[in-house]
C-alpha cells in the first residue's frame, strides 16, 4: 500500500472519530427531547457551524472511503492499481457530491 494513502486514511479516521461521537450525541439529545425532524432542521438552518461540522465530516468520509475502496479493488479484483484508483476517485467524488447535497439540505434556509 502507498504510504501516503495509508497516512491519509489514518488521518481521516482520526478526524471522523470525534465527529461520529458528536453526531451520535446529537441524535440521542434530539431523541430524548422528543424533537421531530422539522424541529432539528429549524435549529440547523442557516448555521455556519453545522455546515462546517458536516462539511468536514463529508470530506473526511469521502477521502477515507475512497482510499479503502481503492485498496479493496486492487487486492480483490482483476483491476490494475491505476484503474482501481480511478474507480475509487469516482466513488469518492460521488460520495462528496451526495454529502454536500445533504449538508445543503440541512443547513441552507
Amino acid at each position: 500500500m502507498n504510504v501516503r494513502l495509508y497516512v491519509w486514511q489514518r488521518a481521516t479516521a482520526a478526524i471522523m472519530a470525534p465527529l461520529v461521537l458528536v453526531h451520535i450525541a446529537v441524535i440521542f439529545y434530539a431523541a430524548r427531547r422528543g424533537l421531530s425532524a422539522s424541529d432539528v432542521l429549524a435549529r440547523t438552518r442557516g448555521s455556519i457551524a453545522w455546515a462546517a461540522f458536516y462539511g468536514l465530516f463529508v470530506a473526511a468520509v469521502s477521502i477515507h472511503a475512497a482510499i479503502g475502496l481503492r485498496n479493496v479493488l486492487h487486492e480483490w479484483s482483476p483491476l490494475t492499481e491505476r484503474r482501481a484508483g480511478f474507480c475509487a476517485i469516482g466513488f469518492g467524488l460521488l460520495l462528496a457530491a451526495l454529502g454536500i447535497r445533504a449538508v445543503a439540505a440541512v443547513v441552507l434556509p
